[in-house]
C-alpha cells in the first residue's frame, strides 16, 4: 500500500499525493519537464543534481525500464514528481517496472498530485525550492524545511557527481537507436584525439563523440590546463552539468588558458563556461529549459531545429564580448543558444545535440566540430 506524501514549496504552497520509489524526505529546486519520453535518461542525467523534475506529460512509466537508457552510472535528481505512475510496463526492451527501479536506488517519488497546476506555478513565479516527504506531514514544518533548503545559486554541484578518474570511451552508438549514417565513415581518415571534460556528461555525447571517429579521453572538470596537454589532445570538449556555472572557477580558467591552443566544443553548462571564459557573464533564468521539444533558430541558416534542452542559467546578452557571435537563438524566449568564436575555433550551444532521449534535428553539431579539428589542423601544419 501506498503511503501519503507531502509536496511543499517555499511559498507555502503544499501538495498531497502519494509516495512511489523510495520513502524518507528530500529537498531541492522543483522544476518541470515538458518531454512525452525519456523519463530513464532524465532520472539518471547529472545536470539534475540538486532538483526534483516535475514530468508535464501526464503517465509516466509505462514502456518500464531497462540497463541501456541510462546517461550515467546511477539517478542523480533530487526527487520525481508525476500525475500518474503506470501500473504496467510494456515495452520489448523493459527489463522491470520504474517504482522498484526508483526504489532500489534510494530515489524519492511522489504521485497523484496536480502536476498541471504545479507546472503553472513555476512558469508563474519561477523554479522553486520545496521538499518532498513521507515522514513529515506537518505543512508548516514542511515549507519551513523547503524556505532553509540551499537552492542552486552559488553552489559548485559539479564536484558531486565527477567522476573518480580519467577514461578512455569506446563505446558508440546503439545501432537500434541511431538512425543517421556513422559519420565516422565519412571525411577525415585521422582519428583525432580529443579530451572530454566532464562536469557531469550524458554517457550518449561520448558515444557521438566516437561515432564521429574521435578517439575519446574523458578527464575530471577539475582538471587543470597542464593535466589536459599532457595528453597531447587535439581537441576539447566541454560536457554538460549541474548547478549555477559561476562558481566553477577553475573551469573558467582552464578554458580560457587553452582558447586558441585547441579547438573547443562545449554542450550546456559546457557553453556557459565558455561564454564566462571569453568574458561573459550568465544569469539564472525564471524556470529554464527543459524538455524535448524545444524551438532554436540556426541564425547562419535561417533552419529552425527542435531540440532537447536542460538547464537553468544562460549567458547575458548586454554582457557578450566582442569575440563572440550568436550562433543559435532560443524561440520561446529569445536568449541565446550558441555562440561561435570570431578569430579562434571554439563554438558552443545551450541544448543537447545528442538528444537522447529526443528529436535528431542538431546532430550536425558533432560533425562540424570535426570539421573544425581538420581545419584547425590544416592552418596549424
Amino acid at each position: 500500500m501506498q503511503k501519503i506524501a507531502k509536496l511543499a514549496l517555499e511559498d507555502g504552497t503544499v501538495f498531497t499525493g502519494l509516495s512511489f520509489g523510495a520513502c524518507g524526505e528530500t529537498d531541492g529546486e522543483v522544476v518541470f519537464n515538458t518531454s512525452m519520453t525519456g523519463y530513464q535518461e532524465i532520472l539518471t542525467d547529472p545536470s539534475y543534481r540538486g532538483q526534483m523534475v516535475t514530468m508535464t506529460y501526464p503517465q509516466i512509466g509505462n514502456y518500464g525500464v531497462n540497463e541501456e537508457d541510462v546517461e550515467s552510472w546511477k539517478p542523480h535528481l533530487a526527487g520525481f514528481i508525476v500525475r500518474e505512475v503506470s501500473r504496467i510496463d510494456s515495452n520489448f526492451r523493459s527489463t522491470g517496472d520504474l517504482d522498484s527501479w526508483l526504489r532500489e536506488r534510494g530515489i524519492i517519488g511522489i504521485c497523484e498530485i496536480d502536476t498541471r497546476r504545479l507546472t503553472r506555478l513555476i512558469r508563474n513565479q519561477g523554479a522553486m525550492k520545496a521538499v518532498i516527504s513521507t515522514e513529515e506531514l506537518d505543512d508548516a514544518a514542511l515549507v519551513a524545511k523547503a524556505q532553509s533548503s540551499a537552492g542552486l545559486v552559488g553552489r559548485d554541484l559539479v564536484r558531486e557527481v565527477l567522476p573518480d578518474q580519467p577514461q578512455n570511451w569506446n563505446e558508440k552508438l546503439s545501432a537500434w537507436w541511431d538512425f543517421s549514417p556513422n559519420t565516422a565513415e565519412r571525411g577525415s581518415e585521422h582519428a583525432w584525439h580529443l579530451v572530454a571534460l566532464d562536469f557531469g556528461m550524458k554517457r550518449n555525447i561520448a558515444r557521438h563523440l566516437v561515432d564521429q571517429g574521435f578517439r575519446v579521453t574523458i578527464l575530471p572538470g577539475t582538471a587543470t590546463a597542464a593535466e589536459i596537454m599532457a595528453h597531447s589532445p587535439d581537441g576539447l570538449f566541454l560536457s554538460n552539468g549541474p548547478g549555477d556555472p559561476e562558481p566553477l572557477q577553475y573551469a573558467i580558467n582552464t578554458i580560457r588558458e587553452l582558447l586558441g591552443q585547441l579547438p573547443i566544443f562545449g554542450i550546456c553548462l559546457g557553453h556557459q563556461l565558455l561564454g564566462l571564459a571569453c568574458g561573459a557573464k550568465t544569469f539564472k533564468l525564471k524556470f529554464g529549459h527543459r524538455g524535448a521539444n524545444q524551438p532554436v533558430l540556426n541564425i547562419g541558416t535561417g533552419r529552425i531545429e527542435i531540440t532537447s534542452q536542460n538547464h537553468g542559467f544562460a549567458i547575458e546578452e548586454t554582457s557578450l564580448p566582442d569575440c563572440l557571435e550568436i550562433s543559435h537563438r532560443h524561440l520561446n524566449d529569445d536568449t541565446i543558444a550558441g555562440v561561435v568564436h570570431k578569430t579562434l575555433p571554439a563554438m558552443s550551444v545551450q541544448y543537447h545535440p545528442e538528444a537522447s532521449a529526443g528529436p535528431h534535428d542538431s546532430h550536425y553539431l558533432f560533425s562540424r566540430f570535426r570539421d573544425m579539428l581538420d581545419a584547425n589542423s590544416v592552418g596549424t601544419s
